[in-house]
């Protein structure tokens, strides 16, 4: 697992993803961070690059979102009895694999065609018993997708980036008293944005 990999798990079947790679970009760039910060020097560049990041970050896993697109690994125990599968983070974009391992920890992959893609409700539906069951008693199950807004930017929504602004904002004016990322409380207008975004736990 690479530094920067997360983790976030579910109490459905055993299920976590896997960050495999992350954003090629970030919601916001740094010239719009200092020119929101009014900050017109280059010094603190390097730290604002990391509250970008740190606040992207922290907005997704508040949200269980995904903003920009970035690859995914789901692992399970075994197929949803109910044949339907939500993914997080959302919103699911595509299915870029799938495989089943046997006791032997040998990998079957398996027909994309086999899921249904319900994007709306980022989620993957499919007949449970017309697929492969793994043999392998934990995460015998790999599905690869990718999730997120877009490419760009301009693809997340603007309430989320305007969360990342002020989270960006708060942290900077705050950073000689906590550790960047160890916020347990949003500062209320962050939360109020985020909330309609929020996605509950599976």
């Amino acid at each position: 697992m690479s530094p920067g990999a997360r983790i976030l798990s579910t109490e459905r079947n055993n299920m976590s993803s896997l960050l495999l790679i992350a954003p090629a970009v970030e919601p916001l760039s740094l010239a719009e961070a200092k020119a929101f910060l009014r900050v017109e020097h280059d010094d603190d560049n390097d730290v604002i690059l990391s509250l970008i990041s740190a606040s992207r970050i922290h907005i997704e896993a508040q949200t269980r979102r995904a903003l920009i697109s970035q690859s995914w690994r789901i692992a399970l125990d075994a197929w949803p009895a109910d044949g339907r599968l939500p993914v997080r983070p959302a919103p699911l974009r595509e299915v870029t694999a799938a495989r089943v391992f046997d006791a032997a920890d040998n990998a079957q992959s398996i027909d994309l065609q086999a899921f249904v893609f319900a994007a709306g409700n980022s989620a993957l539906a499919f007949a449970p018993w017309t697929l492969a069951q793994p043999g392998r008693f934990a995460a015998g199950i790999e599905i690869d997708v990718v999730c997120g807004y877009g490419d760009a930017a301009a693809d997340v929504p603007e309430p989320l980036r305007q969360a990342i602004r002020l989270l960006i904002a708060h942290w900077y004016e705050n950073r000689g008293l906590a550790a960047v990322g160890t916020v347990t409380v949003l500062p209320t207008t962050v939360a109020t944005l985020i909330a309609p975004y929020r996605l509950l736990s599976l």
